[in-house]
């Protein structure tokens, strides 16, 4: 068993012992994507005994000496034929009993590593790709296992790597170990390495005679060994044929020496080696003679890429450039399972029974490919696009749709998809990029957005359809990104194409409109995305009716337009209105649409000063989030701070401190530290730590994450600045009103520019500013400006509103300074009684003015 966490780690390293306890037969707890074992598997003992005895001794096998111990993974390294993956098979099979979890990763397309990654989150208890995205689930596969929780003995399989530096951030660090497969000579350098060579003759012999139980001798399978060159594909090949067909040994090697002159005239590459090359040949001879559709089949699957594919895509494809021979094979389900059955007889593809899946190794794939004229290629790799847009869903939410998704991905690059100008084809594109949007994997969905926009547009010109969806989704997923002034640009840039196109009135068309609303919100141009979202409103009303879901997204937009602009009772109506008319449509199941409006309502009544009923609002969206999307999920989280901070303004400190934390620390593993989410989550933090009393921890933290907001939204973004008014007021509050004052005074000109002086950032600088002059003995300067704030505080929010209660209450200890008594006591009881209506007798904040102490104005930035 492992270790316990009190041994010390001068005891014995090995966190695998032998045995354990389980038996022989055991599966893992997690086993998944594991190929099936190879029954004919043969020697390689030494390697494996090597391996394993590396394994167990390397340092991510142990307790780590320091949390920067590097994780050494091990590699079984050879060229293409030699049986890599065949070993790295057998070895999880054989030692399966020793490991808790056990996961295979195809890593040929460093793209989809994260994905495979992600699939592996709810068998650790985490959520899943659908609910969290796909690099926020891989991030937290990372750091669980790491920690070894729930499993400390874990295996995972990297096959067919190629670079080192495109797995370096996805080798997981912990107690665990890590085998790679791979032929790129490299990885040497970086991690512990098993060379996988030919057989031996002796381990020739005794495959051919497991794979030809009758009807080859020792003598002949030496003879048979040494002219393959003891390649085990090419054994694997010969074996397959000999036994399928009853064909001799010496009628073999005869074709074999009649094949190899041919062969080396035509110059094949170096990669291929001359056994296989030989051998492969008189397989597909013998296949051609005896099953000429099988063959088709195989040609096929040689243009899809080398991970395993679902054996349900070859089925009729209504009106699809399908070859005549392919579509009748596939219109005869007898005849297409006999020639599946045929290929895996000869050994031509790997058939996975459980799975239900054909693989088929690359070298045979590009031998299959380079044996075809140019016009045949063209023709089959129509073919291939075809059956995989027919087999995409329409879906992209549900859990079987998302898995079918994610076992095409793996061929779009091989299959050259983008390629295509078939309106299906590209219609399948989008449809992935929509997939990976859905699921979170952000960056992915950029990169083929990126290739599909290159491409098209040099095909078809950049005001094709297509070319300009492309470019829509691809501004979504750099704003996604946080490269906002990019998606502002590239939206500027296609509307008018959109427009000439689709139509003024096309979905398309109004999304790209919408988008470029969000990019104002988050350059921080927040009356530009009003008047602006104003307008798209009205458009998404005229095209589709005013209760359509569309039309609500952009009703809910223009309300936190209103709420960035001051206009609290404004964004509530139609928050109000949004979440009421899509709640009353009655939406099924998990619904992250439904979790926006209610968490943005919340937010506005939180805004508006009812602190209890944005508690209430808040708490029954929170647990409706965490229910139905999780609790990892970004929605869930965001609406999580929301209500960490209402429960903070209605005095429940424990609670919001219960909630900050924990999302903040959700905010940091899922996202990192840069992320606009964590850094809201940890501003939400450092004035949870103000009130709690944890002045160093708050202004530590505070300082950082306004450094961080001028990196994430620009120097003069209002979010920094009212993040910088946050900071000043711990200076001042930690005895250093002088250094407070002066950067209260930059933040509050820099708002006042960007916002105006009657914004409620604007203000809530001001209220901060006339206690830092209070404090610095300036009571004339804090009283003039202290009446000014309070004059347009009330104009904006009205008298009672919270934010105007705090600031008449700090002008009554400004007045008294001044010696205005009579003016003072009349505010301070009218003062009093408007904080008893609005938040009762035991809030704090009621207290603070009855007791004449100074209360503050901080900023929350809201999440966009």
């Amino acid at each position: 068993m492992t270790a316990s966490k009190g041994n010390p780690q001068g005891q014995s390293r090995n966190r695998f012992p032998e045995g354990a306890g389980h038996g022989g037969n055991r599966f893992p707890e997690v086993w998944g994507r594991v190929p099936p074992r190879h029954k004919n598997f043969t020697g390689r003992d030494e390697q494996i005994s090597a391996l394993r005895g590396g394994l167990l001794n390397q340092v991510t096998a142990v307790v780590p000496h320091s949390p920067s111990d590097p994780v050494v993974p091990h590699t079984l390294h050879g060229y293409g034929g030699v049986g890599k993956t065949l070993m790295a098979v057998e070895y999880a099979h054989r030692y399966r009993a020793e490991y808790d979890l056990v996961w295979w990763i195809m890593a040929d397309q460093p793209g989809l590593v994260d994905s495979a990654l992600a699939h592996l989150a709810p068998h650790l208890g985490l959520p899943g790709p659908a609910v969290t995205g796909v690099e926020d689930a891989a991030d937290a596969v990372l750091e669980a296992l790491r920690k070894g929780e729930p499993y400390s003995r874990w295996l995972l399989i990297f096959d067919n790597a190629d670079e080192p530096e495109e797995l370096t951030e996805v080798i997981p660090q912990g107690p665990g170990h890590v085998l790679i497969t791979t032929r790129n000579h490299r990885w040497e350098g970086v991690a512990e390495t098993v060379p996988v060579n030919v057989f031996s003759e002796h381990e020739s012999v005794e495959f051919l005679k497991k794979r030809i139980p009758r009807g080859i001798t020792t003598a002949e399978a030496v003879e048979l060994s040494e002219a393959l060159g003891y390649l085990p594909l090419a054994l694997e090949q010969a074996g397959a044929l000999q036994s399928e067909t009853g064909m001799s040994t010496q009628e073999y090697l005869r074709l074999l020496s009649e094949r190899t002159g041919p062969l080396l005239r035509e110059g094949k590459p170096p990669e291929y080696p001359k056994p296989m090359t030989a051998a492969w040949q008189l397989s597909v001879e013998k296949l051609k003679e005896n099953l000429p559709e099988a063959m088709e089949l195989l040609r096929c699957c040689a243009f899809f890429g080398p991970e395993p594919i679902p054996r349900d895509l070859f089925f009729p494809v209504d009106d699809g450039p399908i070859r005549p021979e392919m579509a009748a094979l596939m219109d005869d389900p007898i005849r297409l399972s006999k020639a599946i059955g045929q290929l895996g007889r000869y050994a031509l593809v790997r058939l996975d029974q459980a799975n239900r899946t054909i693989q088929v190794h690359r070298l045979i794939q590009a031998l299959l490919r380079e044996e075809l004229d140019e016009a045949t290629q063209e023709s089959i790799r129509v073919e291939v696009w075809s059956l995989l847009s027919a087999a995409a869903p329409n879906s992209f939410t549900d859990a079987a749709s998302q898995a079918r998704y994610f076992e095409l991905l793996s061929h779009m690059r091989p299959a050259g998809v983008a390629e295509s100008e078939r309106p299906e084809v590209r219609r399948f594109a989008l449809n992935m990029l929509n997939f990976l949007y859905v699921s979170g994997n952000f960056e992915t969905a950029g990169r083929y957005a990126e290739n599909f926009i290159e491409k098209w547009t040099a095909d078809s010109g950049e005001e094709d359809s297509f070319v300009l969806e492309a470019q829509a989704k691809y501004a979504n997923r750099l704003r996604d990104l946080g490269s906002y002034i990019a998606s502002h640009d590239l939206n500027l840039a296609i509307l008018p194409r959109m427009r000439r196109t689709l139509g003024h009135a096309h979905p398309e068309t109004l999304s790209v409109l919408s988008g470029l609303g969000a990019d104002y919100r988050a350059r921080g141009d927040f009356w530009q995305a009003r008047e602006h979202d104003e307008e798209v409103l009205r458009q998404y009303q005229e095209a589709f009716g005013p209760n359509d879901t569309a039309t609500l997204r952009a009703m809910n937009s223009l309300a936190l337009d209103h709420a960035l602009t001051s206009d609290f009772a404004g964004a509530q109506s139609k928050h109000e209105r949004a979440y009421m008319l899509f709640k009353r449509s009655g939406p099924t199941g998990a619904s992250p649409t439904l979790l926006a409006f209610w968490s943005g309502l919340a937010q506005v009544v939180r805004l508006a000063g009812d602190y209890t009923e944005a508690c209430d609002l808040g708490e029954d969206a929170l647990a409706y989030g965490r229910e139905h999307l999780g609790v990892d999920d970004p929605r869930t989280l965001r609406t999580q701070v929301d209500l960490a901070i209402a429960r903070r303004l209605s005095g429940e400190l424990d609670e919001a401190l219960e909630l900050g934390q924990d999302a903040h620390s959700r905010y940091l593993r899922l996202h990192g530290i840069n992320h606009p989410s964590t850094l809201a989550a940890a501003m939400c933090l450092a004035n949870l730590w103000r009130m709690t009393g944890e002045l160093a921890g708050a202004l530590e933290l505070a300082e950082d994450t306004d450094m961080r907001y001028a990196q994430a939204y620009g120097a003069d973004h209002p979010y920094k600045h009212g993040c910088t008014s946050n900071v000043a007021l711990l200076y001042r509050l930690m005895g250093d009103p002088a250094r407070s004052r002066s950067m209260n005074e930059s933040a509050l000109t820099a708002l006042e520019a960007r916002l105006g002086r009657n914004h409620h950032y604007t203000l809530a600088a001001a209220t901060n500013l006339a206690s830092d002059l209070a404090a610095l003995g300036e009571a004339k300067n804090a009283t003039r400006l202290g009446r000014g704030t309070l004059r347009r505080y009330r104009s904006l929010l009205g008298e009672e509103h919270p934010s105007s209660l705090a600031c008449a209450s700090n002008l009554v200890l400004d007045l008294r300074a001044e010696q205005e008594t009579d003016d003072a006591d009349a505010m301070a009881e009218h003062t009093f009684t408007g904080f008893l209506r609005a938040l009762g007798r035991e809030h704090s904040f009621t207290g603070a003015a009855g007791e004449g102490r100074r209360l503050v104005a901080d900023f929350d930035p809201p999440l966009l």
